[in-house]
């Protein structure tokens, strides 16, 4: 069966068909967790969350069948990933009372300015929505390379074609990107 018709089938109540989903993409889907969260109790739990908000969504008709179901779980981990990162920096906190030099005031333990997160922070989302434009074949190896951060061997693998065919995917998604670019005007670093 495919991906849809198994979504269907679970969202008609068969709740054997979600568990088909999770085994048919659990692999691909843990392996880009962990090759960017590098932690495997980590990747574990953001693993076991990811397909809980799959679950959710799609109990609650959140899905809409626009492209690849596994890119579509591969980007709510993506999200859970990158929530995780910024709740455990906002976490740290650093203590002077026995030192007495205060640790508050050392550069490399600063955050950036605000003006500047929030730059990096609208680039990321431009970045972001430019990607989502893209043909689904384009995006996925966009997501896989430079968010998975997998080797194009590795993508190949992981969507069944040839190396060649990867490159070629990137190298469209590239030059699809650069032209969404210049056509929207779209400033993608700091002035």
């Amino acid at each position: 069966m495919k991906d849809y018709e198994l979504v269907n089938k679970f969202i008609e109540g068969d709740q054997g068909s979600i568990e088909v989903l999770i085994n048919r993409h659990k692999n691909r889907v843990y392996t880009y967790i962990l090759l960017i969260v590098k932690d495997q109790q980590l990747a574990e739990d953001v693993f076991q969350d990811t397909f809980i908000k799959v679950i959710k969504s799609l109990q609650k008709g959140k899905y809409q069948e626009k492209g690849i179901f596994v890119s579509w779980v591969v980007r709510i981990a993506h999200n859970l990933i990158i929530d995780h990162f910024r709740k455990s920096k906002h976490l740290k906190t650093y203590s002077s009372d026995d030192n007495e030099m205060d640790v508050f005031n050392i550069k490399k333990l600063s955050d950036d300015n605000i003006e500047d997160l929030m730059i990096n922070d609208q680039i990321a989302v431009d970045v972001r929505k430019l990607v989502d434009l893209l043909p689904d074949e384009q995006k996925e190896v966009i997501m896989l390379r430079h968010f998975g951060g997998l080797s194009f061997k590795e993508i190949a693998k992981q969507t069944e074609v040839s190396i060649n065919t990867a490159l070629g995917r990137m190298r469209y998604a590239l030059i699809n990107l650069r032209k969404m670019i210049d056509e929207k005007n779209i400033i993608l670093t700091r002035q």
